[in-house]
């Protein structure tokens, strides 16, 4: 009877033991992935900085089986404590269902986003930037022209290689983005060495930070963020406290009264390879998902069609994409129904094109974003309804990358327009010329 108790107590401190942290952390240096696993262009104290706190990121993914434990267990960043963070984390305080609203939109994202983080050993605190920056909204677009989850303007975008053309904005899509957003901000990290002055770059400008720090320099005065924020505009210094305020909130909700949605600790969606030219109404019918589910992943189509070659890919929840292929295969119909054409003569209406590619109006303005009471600039392309000629033939890449569309007022609208308003207008002076000399005659009387 010894035996048998001393056996069993034996196999539970070896149950307890395989499942410790330091079992844990012997597997986790066993495993050099995780150090090589950090991107090239991370800097050395960046890595080495991080080293312990990716085994750790490990050992939580190990426990954790939410995405926000993983996200307070890698907080990384100094915490900041002034009067702009306790304003901002009461204004979350005191509104709750705003913060709440903005995690149940961040859900699909946030695995994807933090997994990255982790793989570059960066602060996961990272996660929650767009919070601050869309409120996690990919078709977010500020006054400035800023587009996406990360709000790059066209500029930035176009250094960080995410393509804007007609048919797509990579600065909308999740993956493409976020892959540039967290190599501008280690870029950013690596230029100043602290990542409040990394943020306020990235809300501010590179530049514009250096040259405040420069001026706290030759005033000897200090040049860190604190110090620096009297220099920044309102939004840059309220920038930082704004992601503390988040951080805060995240850290602890219940005593915030925010509540958050669970977001399983595993992958949200998959991608799908794009083999050929498809409508985006029939990838998400063959996904078995609405329009709307379909674009919240795939943000960066701005046309009906998904064009582009063998490297352009779809996001979808792992169990549509098996769905998707499994209806891919027993697809028999055209999977594009959307072709190009370059309007070549000054005089065509969208009328004409219409009947010429038998549709209407007003779905060859919707397709193409015309505004109304307006006409095409000779040399646009558009998209139009494919003819049988068309009918096996995808969108060429060189119309792709150069294809551009330009409006102008139809001048026979403004014309006509111009002419009833004249004749108002006249009618309208007679009635009161009519009217003064009336007024005229009275007085005279």
């Amino acid at each position: 009877m010894h035996n048998t108790k001393r056996t069993t107590f034996a196999l539970a401190a070896l149950a307890f033991l395989a499942a410790s942290p330091f079992s844990l952390a012997m597997e986790a240096a066993a495993l050099p992935t995780i150090q090589a696993a950090t991107t090239s262009n991370t800097n050395t104290s960046t890595r080495s900085a991080a080293a312990p706190s990716q085994v750790q990121a490990k050992l939580d993914e190990y426990r954790e089986t939410d995405v926000w434990g993983r996200i307070r267990s890698g907080y990384a960043i100094p915490d900041l404590n002034n009067s702009l963070v306790t304003r901002h984390t009461q204004a979350y305080a005191n509104h709750p269902a705003n913060l709440s609203r903005i995690s149940g939109r961040a859900s699909p994202y946030l695995y994807h986003v933090v997994s990255e983080l982790e793989k570059r050993g960066m602060p996961t605190e990272l996660a929650l930037l767009p919070v601050i920056e869309s409120a996690f909204n990919p078709q977010a677009m500020s006054s400035a022209n800023a587009a996406g989850l990360w709000q790059f303007v066209p500029g930035t975008g176009k250094d960080f290689d995410l393509k804007q053309n007609m048919f797509k904005d990579e600065r909308r899509g999740v993956v493409a983005s976020t892959d540039a957003a967290l190599s501008y901000l280690q870029r950013l990290y690596t230029m100043f060495g602290d990542w409040p002055l990394a943020l306020a770059a990235y809300n501010w400008g590179e530049g514009n930070v250096q040259r405040a720090i420069k001026k706290n320099q030759l005033d000897g005065k200090p040049t860190d963020f604190e110090s620096l924020a009297e220099l920044m505009p309102a939004e840059t210094r309220n920038y930082v406290p704004k992601l503390q305020a988040v951080k805060n909130v995240i850290a602890n909700p219940g005593m915030y009264g925010v509540t958050l949605p669970a977001i399983d600790n595993q992958p949200y969606f998959t991608t799908v390879d794009k083999t050929s030219d498809i409508d985006l109404a029939i990838a998400a019918q063959l996904a078995e998902m609405s329009i709307d589910e379909f674009k919240a992943l795939n943000p960066q189509f701005k046309k009906p069609v998904i064009i582009g070659g063998a490297q352009t890919q779809i996001l979808l929840p792992k169990e549509n994409a098996e769905k998707f292929h499994v209806n891919l295969a027993q697809w028999g119909h055209a999977l594009s129904t959307w072709t190009t054409h370059k309007i070549t003569g000054a005089r065509v209406s969208i009328a004409s094109l219409a009947s010429k590619f038998g549709t209407t109006p007003e779905i060859l303005r919707q397709a193409n974003n015309i505004p109304a009471q307006s006409r095409l600039k000779v040399g646009s392309t558009i998209l139009v309804p494919k003819t049988s000629a068309s009918s096996h033939t995808d969108i060429a890449e060189n119309i792709i990358e150069n294809a551009v569309v330009a409006f102008e007022a139809d001048r026979g609208i403004v014309k006509r327009t111009s002419a009833r308003f004249k004749a108002k207008a006249g009618a309208s002076k007679n009635s009161k010329r009519i009217a003064r000399n009336t007024s005229s005659k009275r007085k005279q009387r």
